[in-house]
């Protein structure tokens, strides 16, 4: 099916919140989500024929599909989605890659430690090249409330995103507007989109300032309890960032900005944004396990990919190094080797050339 048809049939890879909150969104504007959990175990309900339910930014009862298995939900969809943390897209990519279509396109929301790269070469073996389409955040955010149920916090306004090959940036920009509407930035290159996903460099922050009640079960305010000290951390972080990416000669969103677009709140200090989030019902809530993805999700795949990028572009991020080593001290794991992306890309056998040439045209078909 191509872009410009009005209707489609979306693959969404993963079954949390931000897979129902892209369901119920999908949904009411017309497209047919299919939804596939690799454990199964989150869309038991909905196969079995309850109908899911999203309140806030997103209402409605909806009713997507539910695939049984990787091979079905590639076959019964025009595009894919991989929706669920990235401790699970080497795995979810294994297992759908040897069923993609010449004639399908792949989303990565969000986009993390270079995963489009990783599909690239999967693919590539096969001898086929697809448009995979690298997002720098999700669509929506929000908290599944139970295995029928979703609360859509916010649809974003502006999403960036780039596409691997590059030669198919058009096809993959026009994609996603067909499938979630005008709120889409291509910012040309993987490489921006690698630097373009805060979430690691902001949840490192908050989850350092708020540890004792993510581990003692809290329920607590996030917005609220980004206080000046902790702003003051993530606005030093974000300079991290765009130091990386100013070298790179990459234009990426900074931290006001993200807030601003995505939260709808005035630019100002980042502690006063999210007071100003906060007041208006938007601050969200904290982790309330230690056992959170602010950890083990954002340290391995993002914290960890900024950091070796930044040493690649000479300006290596202090900080964000720091983060990791103090994350993983607390933990008692290696975050730097939970990272299998990177790890299965041999990442630091590239230079930046390498890498560049590689964002730029994905892996040649038949390597």
């Amino acid at each position: 099916m191509s872009e410009e048809q009005k209707t489609m049939r979306v693959g969404i890879i993963g079954a949390g919140s931000i897979a129902f909150g892209m369901a119920a969104f999908l949904e009411q504007a017309g497209h047919t989500a299919i939804l596939w959990s690799p454990s199964g175990e989150r869309t038991k309900a909905l196969a079995a024929g309850e109908a899911l339910t999203a309140s806030g930014a997103v209402t409605g009862t909806f009713r997507p599909q539910v695939a049984a298995d990787a091979r079905t939900l590639a076959e019964g969809s025009d595009v894919l989605v991989v929706a669920l943390p990235a401790y699970g897209h080497k795995a979810v990519l294994d297992a759908v890659a040897p069923y993609i279509r010449a004639e399908q396109s792949v989303i990565i929301s969000s986009h993390a430690s270079f995963g489009a790269l990783y599909l690239s070469r999967l693919l590539a073996v096969r001898d086929i090249s697809v448009p995979v389409i690298a997002w720098g955040t999700t669509v929506v955010s929000g908290r599944q409330l139970s295995q029928t149920e979703v609360n859509v916090n916010t649809v974003r306004k502006r999403i960036d995103l780039a596409t691997v090959p590059e030669s198919r940036s058009t096809e993959g920009l026009a994609l996603c507007q067909t499938l979630f509407g005008d709120r889409f930035v291509d910012r040309g290159s993987l490489l921006a989109i690698a630097l373009s996903n805060l979430n690691p460099q902001n949840h490192m922050g908050i989850a350092l300032g708020n540890m004792t009640r993510m581990e003692r079960g809290e329920s607590w305010s996030q917005g609220q309890n980004v206080t000046p000290n902790v702003g003051r951390l993530l606005e030093d972080l974000d300079q991290e960032r765009i130091n990386v990416a100013t070298a790179l000669g990459l234009q990426v969103r900074t931290i006001f900005e993200h807030f601003h677009l995505s939260f709808h709140v005035p630019v100002s200090s980042i502690s006063q944004m999210n007071q100003e989030m906060h007041a208006a019902g938007n601050g969200g809530s904290g982790p309330t396990t230690a056992d959170s993805r602010y950890v083990t999700e954002d340290v391995p795949f993002g914290l960890v990919m900024t950091a070796r990028l930044a040493r690649l572009a000479g300006k290596p991020a202090e900080l964000h190094e720091a983060g990791v080593k103090i994350f993983s001290a607390m933990y008692g794991r290696d975050f730097t080797a939970e990272n299998d992306l990177l790890n299965a890309l041999d990442m630091d056998a590239l230079s930046l050339s390498d890498l560049t040439g590689l964002c730029k045209n994905g892996y040649a078909t038949g390597q």
